[in-house]
Order: structure tokens, then sequence, then C-alpha cells
């Protein structure tokens, strides 16, 4: 899956995390001097074992700016399935559902010359530095206007990756549902989850042909994430979360859960198809941003996204990713219309991604602790309070973007 120009992840990174990681030394074996060139094209191999509990081991850690071509294969590392390339905290490229085992997966770049990072979340060692030399393409020095457009172009691009994902990760989610492999479809539903919480502000409104606006038997968004609170008996269930019951709740893969698994995999394609000709202005990427994180005050510190499976709080982090993402794509433009805003926005992303951090955990599937009761009842407080700090300043930023013209 390719993105330009901004993942995390299973979470999103921020500046502060970034440059610890870039202080740190070990935990990743490279070569010295440059990747070597094959028919115009840099070429980088990245392997990924379970040593050391998960390790990234990159044999060059430097390429000459153009073409670069990463190829990632996962021999025995359970607890690292992703690899990204960033830059400034966006995802320039990334290849997700790197099951040990499976044969080696690409993905190519053309880079221009300057400091990235290679990010393998839930390796001993998460990033390591990567350099491109040369020299560089000119750097955009348009008007703010034109830097907004590049930033709503590179986020299109970032959706239609996200969704390209997701069907991936559907995919194999019912074939181990198919196989009647519980435990294998509980993880698989964690890795697949995430895809839906980032770009879900984006993807909400499409409607299939046939069907009313006010009609959820036709509404995407409703047979792919509806929960049980907002069931329309009319309709019924449908979704993960219905998945999630049968696998969680019920504890058992019957025709019901093959069924739906079937319904699933339909309409994520279907949302797939529909996603590519989407086009945005830079106030939606601002008011995407602030409906995610209203998303996770009200659906993810409650507890009521994920009431069978409680994995919570990797719904949390998927929405601050896909907020932050949404950011990082304005920021060029932002910090030209209001940099003290920009620098505001950036430091409670920090928070907010740091406080994330202490609930990681790799041996449970998606990444992140159980949100249980007993830690509802000791962190939701904490929690709310630093999206709130972040949701304060990023609600001004749609104002912001939306009133320059072509300034």
């Amino acid at each position: 899956m390719l993105k330009t120009a901004f993942k995390k992840k299973n979470m999103a990174l921020n500046a502060a995390i970034v440059s610890a990681f870039m202080l740190m030394a070990g935990g990743a074996s490279a070569a010295t001097g440059a990747a070597p060139v094959t028919n115009g094209v840099s070429q980088v191999n990245v392997t990924l074992t379970g040593a050391e509990g998960g390790t990234c081991e990159i044999d060059h850690t430097s390429a000459k700016a153009g073409p670069v071509t990463f190829t990632v294969v996962n021999k025995t590392a359970t607890s690292i399935t992703e690899l990204e390339l960033l830059s400034d905290n966006r995802i320039l490229g990334e290849k997700e559902n790197l099951a040990p085992g499976l044969p080696a997966s690409k993905f190519t770049l053309t880079l221009d010359g300057g400091k990235y990072q290679i990010y393998c979340p839930g390796a001993k060692q998460e990033l390591i530095n990567f350099t491109v030399t040369g020299k560089s393409a000119a750097k955009a020095t348009g008007s703010t206007a034109d830097l907004l457009k590049q930033g709503t172009d590179g986020y299109a691009t970032y959706v239609n990756g996200v969704v390209d994902a997701m069907v991936v990760a559907v995919n194999q989610l019912k074939a181990d549902i198919d196989a009647g492999d519980l435990e294998k479809a509980k993880a698989q539903y964690a890795k697949a989850r995430p895809f839906y919480e980032r770009i879900e502000s984006d993807v909400s409104g499409f409607v299939l042909p046939g069907f009313s606006a006010t009609d959820n038997a036709g509404n995407l968004d409703y047979l792919i994430d509806m929960r049980a609170s907002n069931q329309d008996p009319k309709v019924g269930w449908h979704g993960f979360h219905a998945i999630e019951r049968e696998l969680f709740g019920n504890g058992k893969i019957t025709d019901t859960t093959k069924k739906l698994a079937a319904e699933l995999q339909q309409n994520v394609t279907k949302l797939d198809s529909l996603t590519k000709g989407l086009t945005y202005k830079p106030e939606d990427l601002a008011n995407g941003a602030a409906d995610l994180l209203e998303e996770v005050q009200s659906n993810k510190i409650s507890g009521e996204e994920e009431a069978f499976s409680h994995i919570d709080l990797v719904d949390f982090a998927g929405n601050v990713e896909g907020a932050q993402q949404a950011f990082e794509f304005l920021k060029p433009g932002l910090s030209k219309i209001d940099p003290d805003l920009t620098q505001r926005v950036e430091t409670q992303f920090a928070n907010v991604n740091k406080l994330l951090d202490g609930y990681r955990d790799g041996k449970i599937p998606g990444g992140y602790k159980y949100y249980t009761a007993e830690v509802k009842a000791a962190d939701a407080a904490k929690l709310s309070k630093a999206v709130q700090a972040l949701q304060e300043p990023l609600s001004k930023i749609a104002e912001k973007v939306a009133t320059v013209g072509g300034k």
C-alpha cells in the first residue's frame, strides 16, 4: 500500500517520538554504503525476525536520490506485521499483513535527498534512520493555496491506500473464519479494525445505488461499522461488530459468522471502488480530523466501540492516527497561515501519542492492552483530558485553511 506525503500504524508518530528514537543506538543491523542500484532503482532489503523479541534487519540504511524499492520479508517475527517509511511524520509507503513465512512484499518510491525513518511497529527498535543522498527535487515554493492543494492530493492517496489495506485484512479475516480457526480469526479481527477507524470520517457518507440516504440498508458506514447501540431493527446487525459478537461474545464460528464475513468482504470491496474518485478541500481534512477525535470521546473512551473484544484502544489509536495524518498533510500550508497554532497542535498530538504508548502490548492482538472495566475506571478521565487538549487547537484549523483562497 502506497501513501504519499505522511500510520502509524498502528499509531501516528510525532516529531518528539521520532527525535527520541533517532537518538537510540543499536537494535538493528545494516550494511554501510548506499544501496545497490539495479536498472536505475536502488534496492533495499528488510528482514523481520523474532530475535530479541522482534528485529528489523536493514541491509542498507542509505540510498541515492531517485526510485528506491523496499523488499520486506518476515521470516520469524510474530510481533511485527507491518513496515512504514516515514518523512517528517508522513507515511510515504508501507506494507501491512507481513505474516511470518509469506513471500517477500515490495513497494517502490521516488525519494528526494534527506532524512527518513523506517518504522517497524513491535520491533525492539521500532525506528531506524534512513538517508537518501544526492540533489533533492525542488522544494515547494508556491502559494499557501498551492501547498494546501498538494496536501489534499496527497491525503487522497493516503485514504486510497488505507482502504486497499483494509480489503486485504478483511479478506484474511474471512479466510480464517471460513477455515473455522477461531483464534486466528480473533487476532485478524484486531488487525483489520484500525483501517476503517483511520479514515471513517472521509468514507462514511456512501449510499449504495437504489437506496435513499436515510435507508440504513444501503448505508455502507452502517453496514460496515454499526454497533449494538445504533442498530436499526429493520436492517439487523451487520459488519465488523456483528462478527466481533460472534467471535468474542459467542466464542464460536457458525454459518452466521461466515455469512457476515462474506458480506463484510463484499461491502469493503465496494467501498474501495467508491473511494478511488474522492477529492478533498483543505477544510475537509480539518473537519475530518476533528470528527475522528469526537469518535474517540464518544465511543472509544466510553468502551462502547468494542464491547465484546475490548480492543477499544486499538480503535482509539486508529482515530488519532487518522486525525494526525490529515493534520500532517495540511501542515506545510498551515505553517504559513498560523505557525503558532501548528506548533500547538503538534505538541498535543505528541502528548496523546505518548499517553497511548503506555498502553502498548505486543502480546495482545492489535498491539494495545484490553480496555477492561478496570482500565476504563482508572484511565478514562486521563485519556479524555488529553484528547480534549488536542481538540481545542485542532478545531481552529478548518476556518484557517478555508479562507486562504488563492493567497
